[in-house]
């Protein structure tokens, strides 16, 4: 059933950018499991879904990222931590993929999708974009960034974006170092700690009058 916009809005007020999570509390596995799939169904350009969400739990991982995430405690502290990758570059296999998987999940001929087929490939693999396709393929990861903190907020887990961190670093621990993804942006999500002070702060946002226009 869809949320009201009471829910939806207290949940947006009360989240915020948690920078001290309580380490003992864990997510538990419906609302986890909840939010994986929030990820993928996030939506994309062409629907070519150009990302990969790594989930990482252990510890030790997570200890030998943080002198990269510019030391930041929600690294190790926080109950799980998402690195959203993006794809390196889009290839005809990327877009065959796509096509392939919506004939199979609609039972549709593919020949009925060259047309679509064609444009992916005349914009991402030939076209100018072709050029710039890890700026377009990191604009992608940012709408799951967004899906996932709204989403977590909906659940009353909290999160914190960063960018803080430095990429070449976290693709070698995480062994992404020649392969078809790399390091994005990162994302902590838990439960806040009693102790952070940023969660009793008022959230500051320009009024809605200055930000939204209609014609």
């Amino acid at each position: 059933m869809p949320t009201g916009p009471d829910t939806l809005l207290q949940a947006l007020h009360w989240r915020y950018a948690t920078k001290a999570f309580d380490a003992s509390r864990r997510i538990d596995a419906p609302s986890w499991d909840a939010l994986e799939q929030a990820l993928v169904l996030t939506a994309s350009s062409y629907g070519l879904q150009p990302w990969k969400f790594l989930v990482i739990t252990d510890p030790a991982i997570r200890a030998e990222l943080r002198p990269h995430s510019w030391n930041q405690s929600q690294i190790t502290d926080c109950s799980h931590l998402v690195v959203l990758l993006k794809k390196r570059v889009i290839t005809a296999a990327d877009a065959d993929r796509l096509i392939a998987a919506t004939a199979g999940e609609r039972g549709l001929d593919p020949s009925l999708l060259e047309g679509y087929r064609k444009m992916i490939q005349v914009d991402l693999i030939d076209g100018p974009r072709s050029q710039v396709i890890g700026a377009w393929a990191a604009n992608q990861v940012y709408i799951a960034l967004g899906n996932l903190l709204t989403s977590a907020a909906l659940l009353g887990v909290d999160t914190c974006a960063i960018e803080g961190f430095s990429p070449p670093d976290y693709d070698r621990i995480l062994q992404l170092e020649g392969g078809d993804y790399q390091s994005c942006v990162v994302c902590a999500c838990g439960y806040r700690s009693s102790d952070d002070k940023y969660a009793a702060l008022a959230k500051v946002r320009y009024a809605a009058a200055d930000l939204v226009e209609h014609r």
